[in-house]
């Protein structure tokens, strides 16, 4: 049996984290608060999409339950492929959540002037993410976390 979508999870997680260990840390942006964006099922059949925090926002992929887990290497980073392409994750672990990966897309977040532009750059991400690039006459090359944004190399 598949596992519903992890967002209710994934913000009941980091809400106490927000309050707890990360409460009135300089690198918190007092502005952003704990969303869960856009997840989806990624091509594998698990979970991935945005998690703004007030210390960052990062891409997440989460586990299905039924399709096997990619094992992170011994650097602890783990290769996932979207539409979009190829990106590096890295493992991490959350007692509430069990093991997940991610990519940092702003850390910290302090360039953000409030939530709702923050959801609006992690929306952009997930849509970017899961949309294949337009046809090239060149050779199509990875992009990085940032560059699928637009947001430069």
């Amino acid at each position: 049996m598949s596992v519903p979508s992890p967002a209710a999870r994934l913000e009941a997680a980091f809400r106490a984290i927000a309050t707890g260990r990360m409460a009135g840390l300089p690198l918190c942006n007092p502005g952003l608060g704990v969303e869960a964006v856009d997840f989806r099922r990624t091509p594998t059949g698990h979970w991935a999409g945005a998690l703004i925090t007030p210390w960052g926002i990062n891409l997440l992929c989460l586990p299905d339950g039924e399709a096997p887990w990619p094992r992170a290497g011994a650097d602890g980073k783990c290769q996932w492929r979207f539409p979009s392409g190829d990106y590096e994750f890295t493992r991490a672990s959350e007692d509430s959540l069990g093991e997940f990966h991610l990519c940092s897309l702003f850390s910290p977040a302090l360039e953000f002037g409030s939530h709702d532009e923050a959801r609006q750059v992690a929306q952009a991400a997930v849509t970017a993410l899961f949309e294949a690039p337009a046809a090239r006459e060149e050779p199509a090359r990875a992009p990085g976390r940032r560059r699928f944004l637009g947001l430069g190399a």
